[in-house]
């Protein structure tokens, strides 16, 4: 009896690990699912970490138990690689050569200090300059606007700034600003028709020799309330009541759904205008992509151009620092004939709701 409850468990525990494997694929292979034809399914890639780590606890149990059961999960994994070298890429650590410029991209929210430093605005700004960036590429740029914060990055080495106001009403203000020691050609807005407090910009510059063309980034939010938030933790903890579980789940699915039918959009008309100077000059997109690693907002760009984090980063990267949606939202992405080097999270500058992006990028190729 006993050792025929041993096979049946044994059994049990098989199936559930190829469904683990089966649906892990699923999930992360779901960005190239088009969120306006299935906003729903569209959200999954953020269940792929909770899968990798549901599986890795398959292999602790065959190891301890029937260790030549041990191939499932490591079949899910090696089967799963793609998707898992764009979540926590592993790359080795290549210096980047000294004609490397460097860049930053940073949500600074609105200079607000995120609550913890009462002067926002110098703490990030003193960041900035101490990190002494070439080209630094903000999302809610808040005060760049009325030209507060262009005399302190102009004597500080980033002579050229500019900043382009997203929208501007009695109820949402948001701006995307650029600062960098390279002369600014033009600026072009990218007008997309779903847009209400974000957008995107595009800045030609003068690189040296090359006229290098950077695209800023601030795509469509969740609009998730911090209400919505406490109730997402509540319900990864389990504290709250069972008949409230999937009226909750449902309504942040909608709002995520919805986010990500319009977000899909804007990354196209961002990447019809990417596809117009591909080939003529070197392009540079960078931002707040408010997505995940395994979305359809970054496998389009990345269809496109290299992610300078899955090519030169390592680990899970996380860019949004906020309890229980910690993921890299924040993206680099850079033109073939562009070569990245060193791209990380920077974690220590706790400034805003987002962690900077850092990458140097030669332009030209090894």
């Amino acid at each position: 009896m006993i050792k025929q409850l041993k096979k049946w468990s044994i059994q049990l525990v098989t199936g559930a690990n190829v469904a683990t494997v089966i649906v892990m694929l699923l999930v992360g292979f779901s960005d190239r699912i088009h969120p306006a034809d299935h906003p729903l399914l569209s959200t999954i890639g953020m269940a792929f970490p909770i899968l990798l780590v549901i599986n890795m606890a398959f292999l602790l149990f065959w190891l301890i138990f029937k260790w030549t059961r041990a191939w499932i999960p490591v079949a899910g994994y090696i089967f799963s690689y793609v998707p898992i070298s764009i979540y926590m890429p592993i790359n080795a650590n290549v210096s980047h050569p000294d004609e490397a410029l460097k860049l930053v991209t940073y949500n600074v929210c609105s200079f607000g200090g995120n609550y913890k430093y009462a002067q926002g605005f110098e703490k990030v700004r003193d960041y900035l300059i101490d990190e002494k960036a070439d080209i630094v590429c903000l999302q809610e740029d808040n005060d760049s606007w009325r030209r507060y914060c262009f005399k302190h990055f102009e004597e500080r080495g980033l002579a050229y700034n500019d900043t382009v106001v997203l929208c501007n009403d009695a109820m949402r203000f948001n701006c995307l600003g650029i600062h960098t020691r390279f002369p600014i050609i033009r600026r072009e807005r990218i007008d997309y028709p779903t847009a209400s407090n974000n957008g995107s910009a595009a800045w030609w510059l003068q690189v040296n020799s090359d006229t290098v063309i950077v695209v800023n980034n601030h795509f469509e939010s969740c609009h998730l309330s911090q209400e919505d938030r406490q109730q997402y933790r509540q319900l990864l903890k389990g504290e709250i009541a069972r008949d409230s579980v999937r009226a909750e789940s449902q309504l942040l699915m909608v709002k995520l759904a919805e986010a990500n039918a319009k977000r899909s959009k804007q990354i196209e008309t961002v990447c019809d205008y990417v596809d117009q100077y591909l080939g003529r000059y070197p392009v540079i997109v960078c931002g707040d992509f408010n997505d995940n690693p395994i979305s359809f907002s970054r496998h389009m760009m990345g269809k496109r151009l290299q992610d300078c984090f899955v090519e030169t980063g390592r680990g899970i990267g996380l860019s949004y620092n906020q309890r229980a949606f910690s993921f890299r939202i924040d993206h680099v992405f850079c033109s073939s004939d562009i070569t990245p080097y060193e791209c990380f999270v920077d974690s220590k500058m706790d400034a805003s709701d987002h962690y900077p992006v850092v990458c140097w990028l030669k332009i030209g190729v090894k």
